[in-house]
């Protein structure tokens, strides 16, 4: 079954052309990402997280729900490649919120896409921090984008991508252009999906990139980040105003999901502080 690109574009908003140009994926990419929320509600409710286009369409679509990076950018791969780019998926190594020196697990998966013989990264599922623009995987400098800059490094047998908050830059994962299989990605899913100590199991996450700023929850912690490295936080007092906040901010479609399952998991994994 082939993918309804046009539910998809009506989705996101998307009204310009259809082609294959840095433009039309600039766009798609901040669209996206303004739209479809990053959120783990099935792993953490202990729901299956299906990767084929089938599910994908019917989940991100069609439900009106959201995702995170195996099934967002799965999505945006198929988009991609019915409009005509030059797209492949590859995978990388988190080390947002670790050491630098740590060797964390292979979980995150991005594109690589190329254009006019120019190549460049797209994401649109990292959450706290996914770059709201492709960036030139070959240029060294600052790369601006509607909210924070970020800057890819190359090294010897990998590549690095970095964001500058303030007067900082952290480091965000680290990646090769090795080719990646629906055999790589579902072995990755899995793991996050159902490993017992994976972060997507034992928390709730959700976040949202708006025009000027960063939507982001973190179990009962809902926090609001700016370009300059500046934020606000806010204690949520219950359920109610979670569920608001996921229906409302992060304009998630809560209709198929059990609020009692999901009161059920967060106090079992004492993930509210109320």
């Amino acid at each position: 079954m082939a993918l309804d690109i046009d539910a998809y574009l009506q989705r996101i908003g998307y009204q310009g052309e259809k082609l294959p140009t840095l433009s039309t994926l600039q766009a798609l990419q901040h669209l996206h990402l303004q739209t479809i929320t990053f959120e783990n509600l099935n792993p953490l409710l202990g729901l299956p997280v299906p990767l084929d286009r089938h599910a994908l369409m019917d989940k991100l679509v069609h439900q009106r729900r959201g995702g995170y990076c195996f099934e967002n950018n799965l999505l945006f791969l198929e988009v991609l490649t019915m409009l005509g780019f030059q797209a492949r998926g590859i995978t990388g190594r988190v080390y947002w919120n670790q050491p630098d020196d740590a060797w964390p697990a292979r979980s995150h998966m991005l594109l690589l896409v190329t254009i006019d013989g120019e190549d460049y990264l797209s994401d649109v599922g990292f959450g706290g921090m996914t770059p709201t623009a492709p960036l030139n995987l070959h240029a060294r400098h600052p790369q601006s984008t509607p909210l924070e800059p970020f800057r890819v490094d190359a090294h010897q047998d990998h590549y690095s991508l970095w964001v500058q908050l303030g007067d900082q830059w952290r480091l965000l994962y680290r990646f090769d252009l090795m080719q990646q299989g629906a055999v790589d990605f579902e072995m990755a899913n899995w793991y996050v999906a159902c490993h017992p100590q994976s972060k997507f199991v034992n928390n709730l996450i959700a976040v949202r990139t708006d025009k000027n700023r960063r939507h982001t929850l973190l179990n009962d912690l809902y926090t609001v980040r700016f370009p300059d490295g500046s934020s606000e936080k806010h204690t949520l007092a219950s359920l109610t105003e979670l569920w608001e906040l996921l229906e409302g901010i992060f304009a998630i479609n809560m209709a198929g999901v059990e609020r009692s399952s999901l009161e059920k998991a967060l106090k079992e994994k004492s993930l509210f502080r109320q």
